[in-house]
């Protein structure tokens, strides 16, 4: 079985995981509030999608 001869070093290794950095998640404006939403989802802050409702605003 190989064996390394020698440590791999720091700056070696993060040169390897230079690409698995964390990436910002998708966003899109809704077309009713205009507040930012994720693409594809329902609107948390109008509670629309494709001009439908789907979630209610509850009433204080």
């Amino acid at each position: 079985m190989a064996v390394p001869k020698r440590k791999t070093s720091r700056a070696r290794r993060g040169k390897r995981r230079a690409h698995q950095g964390l990436s910002l998640p998708p966003s899109a404006v809704c077309p009713r509030c205009k507040a930012p939403k994720v693409p594809h989802r329902v609107c948390p802050s109008c509670g629309y999608y494709k001009n439908k409702a789907f979630l209610e605003e509850e009433e204080i």
